[in-house]
């Protein structure tokens, strides 16, 4: 397996940030082809390194093609708001590498475990409410919840493992546009000055993740996206 090659404790070290500005002198994004299924590790772990040193990397899901940085990259938050023309009130995903990580983010009862236990890794998004480790940046201010989600690809499962902490995403749809880019080609064309890694994983889905507000323990299908929301009871 790919995930021996590294220690469970391992962290890259922190680089200088990267200083990216919209333009023609901006350097031009690495497009790296992985493989959907048996992911490359060499290639895996550049992107973890970009993530690392404050790098705006986009990714395959499964859901839509994704866009993110760190949890601490406040300034790569401030560029994909830029790049997609968000509101600063926008609400971020956190991607975790599994529930164990989930937890450490947000209040997770036991019902409530149980009941995310039969949706992951999936197409789901479940609004819960955030624990400390949150920065109050993602939080939502009058509710304290923040989205969290364990996506069920490989591409984007290994870069989560191999970097050892959560991802701040939002799906890759760019202003103006009625679905979310799911051609590599279209995302190099319109993202290669705009970010440091593009992962050409495939033609990625159209369809959204379905969102779950579990928040009081029972489950509230807030929008229905490509994970069927059945599972729940709803």
């Amino acid at each position: 397996m790919w995930c021996e090659f590294w220690p469970s404790d391992f962290v890259f070290p922190k680089a200088e940030l990267f200083s990216l500005r919209p333009g023609s002198s901006a350097p031009m994004a690495q497009i790296l082809n992985i493989h959907a299924e048996n992911p490359q590790m060499r290639l895996v772990v550049q992107v973890a390194e970009a993530l690392s040193a404050g790098g705006v990397v986009v990714y395959p899901t499964d859901a839509c093609y994704g866009v993110g940085c760190s949890l601490d990259n406040k300034r790569g938050m401030d560029r994909i708001r830029r790049i997609r023309q968000l509101r600063e009130d926008h609400e971020f995903t956190l991607l975790c590498r599994d529930l164990s990580d989930l937890g450490l983010y947000a209040q997770v009862p036991n019902p409530v475990y149980r009941m995310l236990k039969l949706a992951t890794p999936g197409p789901y998004t479940f609004i819960l409410e955030a624990s400390k480790l949150v920065p109050k940046r993602l939080v939502q201010p009058k509710r304290k919840t923040i989205g969290l989600r364990v996506p069920e690809h490989p591409i984007l499962s290994a870069i989560l493992e191999t970097y050892g902490s959560p991802i701040v995403s939002t799906t890759l749809a760019m202003p103006g546009d009625e679905y979310p880019l799911n051609d590599p080609f279209d995302i190099r064309v319109s993202l290669e000055r705009e970010v440091e890694i593009i992962v050409d994983g495939g033609y990625g889905g159209l369809d959204p993740t379905t969102v779950v507000d579990v928040t009081d323990g029972i489950p509230e299908v807030l929008r229905k996206g490509c994970g069927d929301p059945s599972v729940f009871g709803v």
